[in-house]
């Protein structure tokens, strides 16, 4: 039970990359709220701090800059990296350092900017929006926000993730099936980019649509971190909002959340009985992920361990003041849960702020084990039995460890009224993430275990060279969890190149934005968006 929470605060809402770039020296740009005087600090090696400072969540990963630049604003952030651009630095930076590869700890990287210390969470007068810095984690954003205003976002579930990546990546958590994605509420962006004479500036981008800075906006609601220029705020408002009260800006805070915990032992669970449990699960979502549809505030994680482990559970959450909200949770477990015998059957009713802040949750494994490879797919039904076999096969056999599984996510709902263009996020007709998983201990284990969680996914999609080509069944993956696999030819034998399974039709704008705020390519990564 412990390592399914771990895992589902891991994968609720982690996001993947924060943005990342070198640039110069210029601000410009609206006023934005006054900053906390912090930094700027500069830790090279040889400073007691800098190891300290060096890695992120993914140990797998550690670089070796130059310098980690810890910024504490917007000014601070271009001074940076405009120094890196004059010495011909390479730069990477990050807020709450949980990207799944090794974008920020790429050897290539010869200076880090840290932003942590940018994690001011305010309400912004002036744009009528409230002001979200990249290093304020979502943990923070939501007890900022509910504790001032009494509202919230559909972000993540990992409380430590930082804002940074998470939005621009197009992040989405508990409520989006109800509210939608995180970007589908997101006004403006600040950010800083590189002229084509080298010289940097902040600029300020919103969804207003005379703002001659619009694209830029639009390329971060999904088109990941890393890409266009370092994000210094971000400004959250929901489209339909009207006035100048705070407290009607965004989706009102649950005060409540119901909870729910489904656990099934492995023994005597038969094949037959466990590929019906996933095909009822993928079924319900099926028929339930309309947008309004009475059972769009429910929320859901099946999340199938190796058998190794012992057990397995599903996780079920909705907002308690919803009309009915015990009933609808009963009917869904009672038609996901027939056909097998759980061992535990448990709920419970807890506060807003402890289902989404408890300490914790979001870290994969302990202080030690924090070693993992993550791969991912976009559903838009259920898997085929072909691909149930698959994952009865892997999640079975000799290979695999107790921290090894996947998980189904429940999505769709409001995510779906939304067109694929609107924002960069192109996969809107989707009713699940599917997520496969594996964590360790050692630097000795990595190769049999990157060997178990790519043959799972490979075998999961072998009827579309290994990876989830947008079709019937699947519809490519989420950037925000990258998996420079998708990028590798030995991989990813579909003839489909990884951008369009991350981005689809939307990918050649997101190149053109490229082309027009980084002409000089400063911002690069495993899976950095090419100008077009």
């Amino acid at each position: 039970m412990n390592e399914g929470v771990r895992r589902r605060g891991l994968l609720t809402g982690a996001g993947a990359v924060v943005a990342a770039g070198v640039v110069g020296t210029r601000s410009s740009g609206a006023a934005v709220p006054k900053e906390p005087m912090f930094g700027p600090v500069t830790i090279r090696p040889g400073d007691a701090r800098y190891d300290g400072l060096l890695r992120g969540n993914n140990f797998r990963f550690v670089g070796r800059p130059d310098e980690i630049r810890v910024a504490g604003s917007t000014d601070q952030v271009v001074r940076a990296v405009s120094e890196a651009v004059r010495a011909g630095r390479r730069v990477a930076a990050r807020s709450g350092g949980h990207c799944f590869e090794n974008f920020t700890a790429d050897r290539a990287v010869r200076s880090l900017l840290d932003l942590s210390p940018m994690n001011a969470v305010g309400y912004d007068a002036r744009r009528r929006a409230f002001a979200v810095q990249p290093g304020a984690t979502l943990g923070h954003v939501y007890r900022t926000l509910f504790t001032g205003w009494g509202v919230t976002i559909p972000a993540g579930g990992c409380p430590e993730v930082g804002a940074g990546g998470h939005f621009a990546g197009g992040g989405y958590g508990p409520l989006s099936r109800r509210y939608g994605s995180v970007v589908d509420h997101l006004y403006g962006v600040e950010v800083v980019v590189v002229d084509r004479d080298g010289t940097a500036r902040a600029v300020v981008a919103t969804r207003e649509a005379d703002d001659p800075n619009r694209d830029l906006w639009w390329a971060h609601t999904g088109g990941g971190g890393g890409n266009f220029g370092v994000v210094t705020r971000y400004w959250l408002r929901s489209p339909k909002a009207a006035g100048d009260e705070p407290s009607r800006l965004l989706p009102a805070a649950p005060r409540e959340m119901l909870e729910c915990l489904v656990t099934w032992s492995w023994d005597g669970m038969t094949e037959r009985a466990f590929t019906g449990l996933l095909r009822a699960f993928g079924a319900w979502h099926e028929r339930n992920s309309a947008p309004g549809s009475p059972n769009a505030g429910l929320y859901a994680i099946l999340m199938p361990a190796h058998r190794s482990a012992g057990s397995f559970s599903m996780v079920t959450q909705i907002d308690a003041g919803i009309p009915h909200a015990d009933r609808l949770v009963t009917d869904f477990v009672s038609e996901i849960t027939a056909g097998t015998k759980p061992t535990l059957n448990a709920r419970r009713i807890m506060p807003w702020l402890h289902a989404t802040t408890w300490p914790g949750t979001g870290e994969p494994g302990d202080v030690i084990s924090r070693r993992y490879k993550i791969k991912a797919g976009y559903l838009r039904r259920s898997f085929t039995d072909t691909q149930l076999a698959a994952v009865h096969h892997h999640l079975t056999d000799s290979a695999g460890g107790p921290n090894a599984g996947m998980l189904l996510v429940g999505y769709g709902g409001q995510v779906r009224a939304v067109p694929p263009g609107a924002t960069a996020v192109a996969q809107r007709d989707v009713v699940m993430k599917a997520v496969y998983e594996t964590v360790w201990t050692d630097e000795s284990e990595d190769a049999a275990n990157l060997a178990w969680v790519r043959g799972l996914y490979r075998d999961v999609y072998a009827d579309t060279g290994g990876v989830p080509v947008p079709g019937e069944v699947s519809d490519g993956s989420y950037i925000n969890y990258p998996d420079a696999d998708l990028a590798d030819p030995a991989w990813n034998t579909s003839g489909v190149p990884w951008h369009t399974l991350y981005y689809k039709d939307n990918y050649p704008r997101l190149q053109r934005i490229k082309a027009r705020w980084d002409p000089l390519g400063v911002f690069s990564h495993a899976l950095a968006i090419e100008p077009g």
